[in-house]
Formats: structure tokens, C-alpha cells, sequence
């Protein structure tokens, strides 16, 4: 700042000489000229922002001028105590004074990931946590640092949200539907599949051309042995109103605890993954190939059951299969020739995977 203000000073004292050797005709214009270009300047900028040199400048300036044409001078009296009491104010305030310590960028990020991973969690209990993992803090700043990343306290933050409740809701629901095939001679088959909520995992039992009740009923039965192996269990199933899903049917699942929710008449999107999968395996499958028969029929989807379970990357998971939700270490430059293909269903599906 120094320099900027003895470069400003040495340019108007140069100005000011050069100006005194000038006739006083040609100056009297000039002066008069600035006047006019300063007061329309005026009415278009109502406050000038004036930098620490040319504050400097105007102050020593205004020593030279005479008390009766001051009125005219762009700097007042009032601007020079206020420029006053800014010196002042900055001489005090100073960013060298010794202080509070500045609390790390990572402590912050911890602080508020556990308050929005865990609403219930008060200041007091996220100070808690933070010293069981060795992180020094005190409780008023883990307060001062809700407050200043607006973090409503625990009370009101900690209702459950419309997204965690569906999803832990999602755990224990289990979907089922009918789709239909039409074979090479115009057979049609009928396909009765399953499907978890929270994992994306399908079941598909059997095929068959006319599925009575008690057929539904035993392949639910079959099912059941299978679902007995999950930790949690089944609480809700959600059909819709075919005919096929029989009172039997859903004594089956009754009987293990599962309650049964159908859903409204005409309404697809009540059971949205249901239609979800049906849609993915005709677009991807079925739509693209000739079926021949049943057998025909339950050996591609049986192969592609193990594609959409082991290998098939699902967005709602986070692009991971359902049977395999631990994600593969990221690689910065992957080398092309390690890229591995291997072909399903006669090269209809390619699955990719780099060689070691």
C-alpha cells in the first residue's frame, strides 16, 4: 500500500507542476470542465469506492484547499473521521492477535456427518462419540458448529424422513407378479417370479402354461423353505388382484408371519419393481430371442436370474448386483487389455470383468 500511495503521490505532484506553468485561461476551462464531468459522475455513483491510497491522497490534499471552496471537494470532514475510525477499528482487530485456534476442516466434516447420519444424536451426544475416537473437542464448539451450518437441534430435526422410512420399510417387503411369453407356435406361458425390495433379488420358481391356484399355492411353498434362510424375515407381501393368488396362496405366507397388501385395481405403479423387472428382462431378454418351449423358456430365465442376481449392476444400489454389495477397488488407468468378456445366453448378454 505504501508504494501504490508514493506512485499516486509522484504522478499528481507532476501534475500539479505541470499544470502551473500553464496560462490561466486554459485552465480556468479545465477546471470548470472536471467540475462538470465530477458532478455528472456524481449523479450516477452515489458512494465512490476509494482504495487506501487514494484516501491517503485526498486527506493530505485537502489541507492545501481553502475553507470556503471545501464544499465542492469530494472528501468531507465526515469522511475523514469515518476513514479515522476504520484505521482504528482495523488497528484492533488485527488477524495477527493470538486467539481461539481454528478447528480443523476434517472435525467439522465429522461433526456434521454424525448429526445428519444420526438425528437424534444431540450436541452433547455427538461430543460423545467424538471423544470415544480420540477427536478433542469441546461441547460448546461442537455447538457453535451445528449453529453455523444451520443444524436444527435434535428435537427438530430428528422426525423420519419419507426416504429412511421406505427404506427400512423396504427390508422386510417381498413382491410378486405374473408375466406372460408367447412361444415360437404361439403358446402362451405364464411365469410367476419374486422379488426382495431392499436387494433387488429375484425368484423365479417355475414356468407353466395354465397356472391353477393350488400350483401358485405350492411354488409359495417352495419359496418359503428359501426365504426361511434370510435374516429378516418377510413382514409384507405385495400381489395384485389376479385371480390366481388364491386364498391358499396366502395362507402360505400368513402362516410365516407375512401380511398380504394388494394393491388397487388397474394400478400398475403400486407395484412399480414388480413391473420394473418385467420390463428389464423383455427389453433385455426376451424381446431379443425366440422362446421354443417351457424348458426352453425356464433355462434362459434361470440364466438370467443368476445375470440379474451376480452380475447386473442395479442404480438403486449404487450400480452393485444384489448378491454382491461390496464395490470393486477403483483403478486410476485401467489397462484395455485386461478387459475379459463372457457371453450369456449364446452372446445375447455380455458380462466384463478385468483379469488379474
Amino acid at each position: 500500500m505504501a508504494l501504490s500511495f508514493l506512485y499516486l503521490a509522484f504522478v499528481r505532484v507532476l501534475q500539479l507542476v505541470r499544470l502551473s506553468r500553464r496560462k490561466d485561461g486554459q485552465l480556468a476551462i479545465e477546471v470548470v470542465v472536471v467540475r462538470h464531468e465530477v458532478a455528472v459522475l456524481r449523479r450516477q455513483v452515489t458512494r465512490p469506492a476509494l482504495g487506501p491510497s487514494d484516501r491517503a491522497l485526498l486527506a493530505g490534499l485537502s489541507r492545501f484547499l481553502d475553507l470556503r471552496h471545501r464544499g465542492r471537494f469530494l472528501v468531507q470532514p465526515e469522511s475523514l473521521l469515518r476513514w479515522h475510525r476504520d484505521l482504528v477499528r482495523r488497528r484492533w482487530s488485527s488477524p495477527h492477535r493470538p486467539g481461539r485456534a481454528c478447528i480443523p476442516t476434517g472435525t467439522v466434516d465429522i461433526v456434521l456427518r454424525l448429526a445428519r447420519e444420526s438425528p437424534i444424536w444431540g450436541y452433547r451426544r455427538i461430543h460423545g462419540e467424538l471423544a470415544t475416537m480420540g477427536i478433542g473437542l469441546a461441547p460448546s464448539s461442537v455447538w457453535a458448529i451445528l449453529r453455523r451450518n444451520l443444524v436444527d437441534p435434535s428435537p427438530s430435526r430428528n422426525g423420519l424422513a419419507w426416504a429412511e422410512f421406505l427404506r427400512v420399510q423396504a427390508t422386510s417387503m417381498l413382491a410378486c407378479d405374473f408375466f406372460t411369453v408367447d412361444t415360437v407356435l404361439l403358446k402362451r406361458l405364464s411365469v410367476l417370479f419374486f422379488m426382495e425390495f431392499d436387494s433387488r433379488q429375484v425368484y423365479v420358481p417355475a414356468v407353466t402354461a395354465r397356472p391353477p391356484g393350488a400350483w401358485v399355492a405350492q411354488q409359495a411353498r417352495n419359496l418359503s423353505m428359501v426365504l426361511a434362510e434370510r435374516t429378516r424375515p418377510v413382514r409384507f407381501l405385495i400381489p395384485d388382484r389376479d385371480a390366481k393368488f388364491t386364498s391358499s396362496f396366502d395362507e402360505v405366507f400368513r402362516s410365516d408371519g407375512s401380511g398380504i397388501i394388494r394393491t388397487p385395481v388397474r394400478a400398475p405403479r403400486a407395484n412399480a419393481f414388480a413391473e420394473g423387472f418385467v420390463g428389464t428382462v423383455r427389453r433385455e431378454c426376451l424381446n431379443r430371442m425366440l422362446i421354443l418351449g417351457r424348458r426352453h423358456l425356464e433355462r434362459v430365465l434361470a440364466d438370467y436370474v443368476v445375470h440379474n442376481n451376480e452380475y447386473r449392476p442395479h442404480r438403486s444400489l449404487g450400480q452393485m448386483p444384489p448378491m454382491s454389495m461390496s464395490p470393486a477397488s477403483a483403478m486410476t488407468s485401467p489397462d484395455a487389455r485386461r478387459l475379459r468378456r463372457t457371453d450369456k445366453l449364446g452372446g445375447l448378454i455380455h458380462e466384463y470383468k478385468l483379469a488379474t
